[in-house]
């Protein structure tokens, strides 16, 4: 049955700077994952397979396309009751600032939700890639009468200072919670498992707030963030707890971050997987063909989107998305190629062979190894991207590079012959 007592809220107004240039024309929770999803796809399918119907997306920074996106996918019957329903940042005669961060967002937006006399929220993150049952999380929250109860999953000694961490009692009440901590020595003291590779909890942006707690927090405390400000804040004043998760959880918080997780989606036994009948990742459906296979394609651990066409094209552990265009003789290794927004009519290409711009896709004989190419990238014959993993951070005119991967924006024109 449908959880009627519980609002779903997933936080989609940030910057993203980190998965940059991925994030130049778009919203970090539009960014496309898996060849065919996007990152907001995962928050809203987990609620939807939860039994929760009723979700607000909070949008601010480089929207458009994540709202055509949300309400093009997301559309319930008459008689669902169900929605799926974008709040987006914007200037009244209280509020003339936009949104400040994630607390913020909802601070500006309580009005809204008072209207539903909702007994809890969960506020979640729209650029993580997880598959959780947000039903047990609601069960044990509940069973506790806790005011909030933070989702934690185990974390290396390294990984920890990217996230929160936070310490509990044996009653798994948080009495200690620390953001990002600046090195090590902050870590004192948070141990949970001590002889664990995995020794730290962190918080997975993942909360359930009862709702008079939640209001009280944001009406009564400054700060503009859940993580620095308002968690730490509740645990003197209310009964914040912890549950334990124990799958796979990424946060694609930065452009190594990204391909790599992309690139783990290739493996047999990748440890997340978009394949599960039960618990289906939803997402807009596209009219395409079949993928059709040219000439002597060779294909390792590979994931194929729709549309495509690949013509004698040797791929290895890659993501190919949607309407992606592969010449002949091209090798891909360990390349997350996000696909085409449209196909390229003929005469469109006569026109630009004429003008000397490469068509949609990658041209023939290329090698192009440790890359991202986003949509409507035209990369010339004899193209070649080399695996430098020191390369340092740059940015020219036709490519970005971030933690060591190559990036190709997205429309960027690469001529035949260059060298990366």
């Amino acid at each position: 049955m449908p959880q009627r007592d519980l609002l779903a809220v997933i936080l989609s107004g940030g910057t993203g700077a980190r998965l940059y240039p991925l994030t130049k024309l778009r919203a970090k929770p539009a960014v496309p994952i898996g060849g065919k999803y996007r990152l907001v796809d995962i928050p809203i399918s987990n609620c939807l397979n939860s039994d929760i119907n009723q979700i607000y997306v909070l949008t601010q920074f480089n929207s458009v396309s994540l709202h055509r996106h949300i309400t093009r996918t997301y559309k319930f019957d008459l008689l669902s009751r169900g929605w799926v329903q974008i709040l987006a940042a914007e200037q009244t005669p209280s509020n003339r600032d936009w949104y400040q961060g994630t607390a913020d967002a909802v601070r500006k937006q309580l009005s809204e939700l008072r209207t539903h006399d909702t007994r809890d929220y969960l506020i979640l993150s729209g650029d993580h890639l997880y598959r959780m049952d947000y039903g047990a999380f609601i069960r044990e929250h509940r069973q506790h009468d806790a005011d909030i109860t933070v989702s934690v999953t185990p974390t290396s000694r390294l990984n920890a200072l990217r996230f929160g961490i936070v310490r509990m009692d044996q009653a798994q009440r948080v009495v200690e919670y620390r953001e990002k901590p600046a090195d090590t020595a902050q870590l004192s003291g948070l141990v949970a498992f001590p002889n664990s590779e995995c020794p730290y909890l962190a918080s997975m942006g993942v909360y359930l707030f009862r709702a008079e707690a939640l209001h009280e927090l944001l009406e009564t405390t400054d700060g503009s963030d859940f993580s620095k400000h308002i968690l730490p804040a509740s645990l003197k004043r209310f009964d914040v707890r912890a549950y334990h998760f124990n799958g796979y959880w990424e946060d694609i918080g930065t452009i190594r971050n990204y391909y790599e997780a992309s690139i783990a989606l290739t493996q047999p036994q990748s440890a997340f997987s978009f394949f599960d009948p039960e618990h289906p990742m939803y997402s807009h459906p596209e009219i395409l063909p079949a993928t059709q296979l040219d000439g002597r394609t060779q294909l390792e651990c590979a994931l194929l989107a729709d549309g495509c066409r690949l013509t004698s094209a040797q791929i290895s552990e890659s993501v190919i998305g949607l309407r992606s265009m592969i010449g002949a003789n091209t090798k891909l290794t360990r390349v997350v190629m996000l696909g085409a927004d449209y196909y390229e009519t003929e005469a469109q290409k006569t026109i630009d062979r004429d003008r000397g711009i490469p068509v949609i896709g990658v041209g023939p004989d290329c090698t192009l190894e440790a890359a991202i190419i986003d949509f409507n990238a035209r990369i010339g014959e004899g193209v070649v991207i080399r695996n430098l993993p020191d390369r340092p951070d740059a940015e020219t005119p036709h490519y970005v590079s971030r933690d060591g991967i190559v990036v190709i924006p997205k429309n960027t024109v690469i001529p035949p012959g260059t060298i990366i």
